[in-house]
Formats: C-alpha cells, sequence, structure tokens
C-alpha cells in the first residue's frame, strides 16, 4: 500500500475524523465550508494560537530555506495569507507571487490584505503550467491534503529546477499529556477567546478538528519518504 493510499485509508477509518465525513469527496465539501465560515475571524484566532509569534517565524523559516528577492513563489493552501504575506516581503516587488486555496472565502480575506493572482484549486490538481515557480510553501495545511503523493508530484511538477519545497507543519506531541494539552488549547481555548473578540467569527468547529487533525496527522518520515518519491530531494538549511 502507497503512503497515499495510506492516508486516503486513514481520512476514512481514524474514528477521530469520522464525525466529519466518511469519503474524501465529503472531507472536501465538510472542510470547504469550515474555512469559509471561520474565514473572517481565521487571523485573530490564529495569532491566539502561536501567542503572537506567527508572522516573524514564517518569516525566517521562508527566509532559511531560499526565498530570495525577484522569484516567483506559490503558496499552497493560502487561506488568508498569512505565509503569503511574508513571502511578498522577501521577494519584493521583482517577485511574484500566487496563492492557491479551495476556500474562496479564505481568498477573499486575503486579497483584502494583498493585490495578487488568487486561484481556487487543491494542493493535488495545481492549474499551473510545468516549470512555472521558483519556490512552493505550504503553511500548516498538510495535514488537511487527502493525497500526499499527489500534492508532491505537482510541487514538483510546477516547480523550476533547482526550485524549492518549504512546508510548515505542526507535528503531534510524543506524550500522551502533552497531547492532552495541545487539543485542549487548540480545540477549546482558543475558540473561547477567539468568539469573545471584537470582531467575533464563530471559528470553534474549524479549531476543534485542526485539534482532531493534528492527532490524526500522518509522521514526519513518512512524509520525507513521500517528498523523495516524488522526486524532492531534502536539503540542509541554516
Amino acid at each position: 500500500m502507497s503512503e497515499s493510499t495510506a492516508r486516503n485509508a486513514a481520512l476514512k477509518t481514524d474514528p477521530r475524523l469520522q464525525p466529519y465525513f466518511s469519503s474524501e469527496d465529503e472531507r472536501r465539501q465538510v472542510t470547504q465550508a469550515m474555512f469559509n465560515q471561520a474565514a473572517a475571524g481565521y487571523d485573530r484566532a490564529e495569532n491566539l494560537t502561536a501567542l503572537g509569534s506567527g508572522s516573524w517565524y514564517r518569516r525566517d523559516v521562508l527566509r532559511r530555506n531560499g526565498l530570495k528577492t525577484g522569484m516567483t513563489l506559490l503558496d499552497v493552501a493560502a487561506g488568508t495569507g498569512l505565509v503569503a504575506v511574508e513571502g511578498q516581503r522577501l521577494i519584493g516587488p521583482s517577485g511574484k507571487l500566487l496563492a492557491l486555496d479551495p476556500s474562496p472565502g479564505m481568498l477573499a480575506e486575503l486579497r483584502k490584505k494583498l493585490d495578487v493572482e488568487t486561484i481556487e484549486a487543491y494542493a493535488e490538481a495545481i492549474p499551473l503550467p510545468d516549470g512555472h515557480v521558483d519556490f512552493v510553501s505550504m503553511g500548516y495545511a498538510l495535514r488537511h491534503v487527502g493525497d500526499l503523493d499527489q500534492a508532491f508530484s505537482e510541487y514538483f511538477r510546477v516547480l523550476r529546477p533547482a526550485g524549492r519545497v518549504c512546508i510548515m507543519e505542526i507535528s503531534r506531541p510524543q506524550s500522551s499529556f502533552a497531547q492532552l494539552l495541545l487539543r485542549g488549547y487548540i480545540g477549546g481555548v482558543v475558540p473561547l477567546l477567539a468568539r469573545l473578540a471584537p470582531s467575533h467569527t464563530d471559528v470553534t468547529q474549524l479549531w476543534a478538528y485542526y485539534g482532531e487533525t493534528i492527532q490524526a496527522a500522518v509522521d514526519p518520515e513518512p512524509i520525507l519518504d513521500s517528498l523523495r518519491r516524488a522526486g524532492l530531494a531534502r536539503s540542509n538549511v541554516p
């Protein structure tokens, strides 16, 4: 069984995700609806989750992984543009930014921040020609991808020679106690604080789902294996 097949099987059988959907098509419908509903309050909830550290951390990770002035950047699962904003600062006016996401609600929020080309699509089917970009980024969305092998094959296809992929993700804690703390914070504390904020948008369901996807996430080594199968060799960064 390939990693992608195993991933798709996990989506259907993991008891933590069964309350949300039972098939890949249903997963796409359900998650798109959740992201659309939470789009207006997403940034505030994310800021609470990251305790205000998100912006500088994203920019630093992109910089250390080789994103430079003048590059063409494709930000996959761009959401409201939290990674894209930092990427835009690094590539500057001589670069080009493309933001891809399946949620029209999230992309609408992104366009309030950035005047860039947006693409409504999934990571597994990127509507761009071969060798079109220098750098592909994805921030904290790999858990929502149904087919890792297909997504990474698409990344490889749209990259130019010597292009780079940068994936930021939350790993599942090793200890049961740490898992419990993380789940309670993301699934309980953050939604409560976000709902009490002046610009109230209900992110409760989405953040509860976030907590479940972290618990059900694929471990790092199989992800690296999938990247290698797609032709993306791991590089060392400072």
